[in-house]
C-alpha cells in the first residue's frame, strides 16, 4: 500500500472553483508543490492500525495536508521567503494580498475536508484539529518573539517547536485513531508518540541545516546561521560559550558585510568547539527513544504498529 501515491492522486483530483479568478489558482499551485506528505501519511497509517478501509479517512488526510500548506504559505509571507521546493512562493508569484486571502481559504477548506470525513467521533476530531491549529499559531508567535530576544532558553525553544511543529503531527496520528473509533488510551498514546517524533524531527532539521548534505537535505546549508535563527544549536552554543566565544558568536551573527560562506564556517567551527553536534544528536536520540516508548505503551498489537514505527524510523534515517 503506497499511501503517498494515493495522497498525491487525491490532491491532484480536487476540482477548485474557477471563480473568482485568482483565489484558487495559488491553492492548487501550493498543493502541487510536493513535500513529504508526512502528516496525511501519519493520519492514514494511524487509522490503518484499527481498520483496513483507509480510504474512508482520506478526506481528513487531505484536510490536514491542506492546513499544513496553509501554514507554510503564511510563513513564507511573514518571512519574506522567495522560494519553496524550488519554486517561487505565492507572494512572489502573485502578491501579498493573494497570499493572505488564498491562505485563509486553505484554512477553511481544511475544515471542510475534515467535515466530509464522517465518523462517530467527528466532534472530537474537529475539536482536536481546531485546538491544534490554535496551538500552532501560539508556537508561531513564540518564534516571532524569539527574534527580539537573546535570552531564549532550551526549555522555551522545545515548547515553541512542540507547538509549531509537533502538535500537528500529533493531531494527525490521533485524528486517524479517532476516525477509526479507537479506544482513548490508544489514541492518546499515538498522540504522545507523534509529538515526541515531531520534536526529534525538528531537532534533526536544525542539525541538518548546519551539518547536512545540501544534495540530500534539499536546501542550502547554513540558512539558520545567516538569519540568526534561535535554534537548539545556537541557544546551547550561547549557553556553553565562555565570554570570548559568546562575544565572537554575537559579532558574527551581527556582521552584515562578511561573506555568507565565511560566516557559516566560523559559526560552525564554534559549534564544533563547544560540542554542539554531539549534544544535538543526543537530544534527537532521546526524543526518538521517547517516541518509541509511547508507542509501546499503547498496548496495541506489535504487528499492527510495526509499519508506523518503520515509517517513523525512515523519517529520522534510523534503522533501529
Amino acid at each position: 500500500m503506497n499511501l503517498s501515491e494515493h495522497i498525491e492522486t487525491a490532491l491532484k483530483g480536487i476540482v477548485y472553483p474557477a471563480c473568482p479568478e485568482g483565489l484558487y489558482e495559488p491553492i492548487a499551485y501550493v498543493l502541487d508543490g510536493g513535500g513529504k506528505r508526512l502528516r496525511p501519511t501519519l493520519l492514514l497509517m494511524a487509522y490503518s492500525i484499527f481498520r483496513d478501509d483507509w480510504q474512508h479517512a482520506l478526506p481528513a488526510a487531505i484536510g490536514i495536508e491542506t492546513y499544513h500548506n496553509h501554514t507554510l504559505l503564511h510563513d513564507d509571507l511573514m518571512d519574506r521567503a522567495e522560494m519553496r521546493h524550488g519554486r517561487p512562493t505565492v507572494h512572489k508569484k502573485w502578491n501579498d494580498n493573494t497570499a493572505v486571502l488564498s491562505g485563509d481559504t486553505m484554512l477553511i477548506l481544511a475544515f471542510r475536508h475534515f467535515l466530509s470525513c464522517t465518523c462517530r467521533r467527528q466532534a472530537d476530531v474537529l475539536d482536536l484539529f481546531a485546538r491544534s491549529a490554535q496551538e500552532i499559531c501560539e508556537g508561531q508567535q513564540m518564534d516571532v518573539n524569539f527574534e527580539e530576544r537573546d535570552d531564549v532558553t532550551e526549555e522555551e525553544y522545545i515548547e515553541m517547536i512542540r507547538l509549531k511543529t509537533s502538535v500537528l503531527l500529533a493531531c494527525a496520528a490521533k485524528a486517524g485513531a479517532l476516525i477509526a473509533d479507537a479506544p482513548d488510551k490508544a489514541a492518546d498514546a499515538l498522540y504522545a508518540f507523534a509529538e515526541k517524533l515531531g520534536l526529534a524531527f525538528q531537532l534533526q532539521d536544525d542539525y541538518l541545516d548546519v551539518y547536512g548534505d545540501p544534495a540530500v537535505f534539499g536546501k542550502k546549508i547554513g540558512g539558520d546561521i545567516l538569519c540568526g535563527k534561535k535554534t537548539f544549536l545556537l541557544i546551547n552554543a550561547m549557553k556553553r560559550a565562555d565570554e570570548t566565544q559568546y562575544r565572537e558568536i554575537t559579532a558574527l551573527l551581527a556582521d552584515r558585510e562578511m561573506p555568507d560562506a565565511e560566516k557559516i564556517r566560523r559559526v560552525t567551527d564554534l559549534y564544533n568547539a563547544l560540542g554542539i553536534p554531539e549534544l544535538t544528536r543526543t537530544a534527537i536520540g532521546r526524543y526518538h527513544e521517547a517516541a518509541h516508548a509511547e508507542l509501546l505503551r499503547s498496548g496495541l498489537d506489535e504487528a499492527r504498529i510495526r509499519p508506523l514505527w518503520q515509517y517513523a524510523q525512515s523519517l529520522l534515517g534510523r534503522k533501529s
